[in-house]
């Protein structure tokens, strides 16, 4: 087993820092967001498995030469009160550091979804107060606002989109369309459960700072899978416009000039190719806004199927892999 345990070490090590710096500088995920959607996740689970899976095999070494046998071993020493020979305190701390570890990581997760699930129920009961239906448009509200806001919130059976009476001035009628399209594919498409994966990853481990890069990252790809889904229903300079508006004035910016759309997306799309950025914290929605603009002005072919197919067979590799060392040794 102390084969595999390095093994396994070896992926976590390899997931914790390299894999993740190279994915996140890659200029390829904006072509296909949903493969690169599917690879963080698959980077994300398999290293969490890699390290508690490395800590677990390299404690239980002494206690058998199966994962297996040597749980079984495990279970039946602590009843007697004895340890095998050969144990030392680090193969216990090994272990302790695996169960608190993976403990930790499923706890969070519960308690991150419990806490999100309180505040979604909130919210909704303040929308319901605050608000007024959008007229026409089913589960569209209204906030009397004067900050260009949308926003959707999703619920069991009662999912509501939100917009803001400074969005609906901001913006032209095919805009807020566009808006509308973009929010609405967020609920349909569940966004708000891999954002709180990732959300989980990184409030429990606030000093790792991969799952910070991570958390940004998929927050980054979920944004560009809805605005994919809007370009269905407007053409891309209307979105593109749409979210060059809105960003220029949620960052407290002035657009150029002359004030049209058009200009204020192709300004945002220059400074995207110039690595330039609003000046707002990386968690600030605007943050975002860049990166959207450029790809919509400048748009750019899908990955070829052969790429696609080899990054989904690494997301498979990187799953598949580490499970097979732990339940295999």
């Amino acid at each position: 087993m102390t084969i595999a345990a390095l093994l396994l070490g070896t992926i976590a090590v390899l997931l914790a820092g390299p894999v993740p710096l190279l994915l996140g500088r890659s200029r390829w995920p904006a072509r296909s967001p949903g493969v690169a959607l599917v690879l963080w996740q698959a980077i994300a689970l398999s290293g969490g498995m890699s390290m508690i899976g490395s800590l677990l095999l390299y404690g239980l070494t002494p206690f058998g030469t199966t994962l297996a046998q040597s749980l079984v071993a495990l279970g039946g020493n602590l009843t007697a009160g004895t340890l095998p020979d050969g144990t030392s305190f680090t193969h216990m701390l090994a272990i302790g550091a695996a169960i608190l570890l993976g403990g930790h990581l499923l706890l969070n997760l519960l308690a991150t979804f419990v806490r999100a699930e309180r505040q979604r129920r909130h919210h909704h009961t303040l929308i319901a107060l605050l608000s007024d239906p959008l007229h026409g448009q089913p589960g569209m509200r209204v906030i009397d606002h004067p900050a260009p806001v949308a926003y959707c919130l999703p619920g069991a059976g009662h999912s509501a989109t939100v917009l803001s009476n400074g969005l609906l001035r901001l913006l032209d009628a095919d805009q807020v369309r566009a808006v509308i399209a973009h929010e609405q594919a967020h609920l349909v498409q569940q966004h708000h459960l891999v954002l709180l994966a990732f959300k989980s990853w990184h409030s429990a481990l606030p000093w790792f700072p991969i799952a910070n890069r991570a958390e940004n990252a998929v927050a980054l790809l979920v944004e560009m899978l809805a605005d994919d889904h809007a370009r269905r229903i407007v053409d891309d300079q209307t979105l593109a416009r749409a979210i060059a508006l809105v960003g220029f004035t949620l960052a407290g910016a002035t657009p150029p000039p002359d004030k049209e759309a058009d200009a204020a997306a192709q300004a945002a799309a220059s400074a995207s190719d110039r690595n330039l950025e609003l000046a707002v914290e990386p968690e600030h929605p605007a943050h975002q806004i860049l990166p959207r603009v450029a790809r919509l002005v400048n748009p750019t072919v899908p990955l070829h199927y052969t790429a696609t197919a080899g990054a989904l067979t690494v997301s498979a590799v990187l799953l598949v892999g580490p499970a097979l060392i732990l339940f295999g040794a």
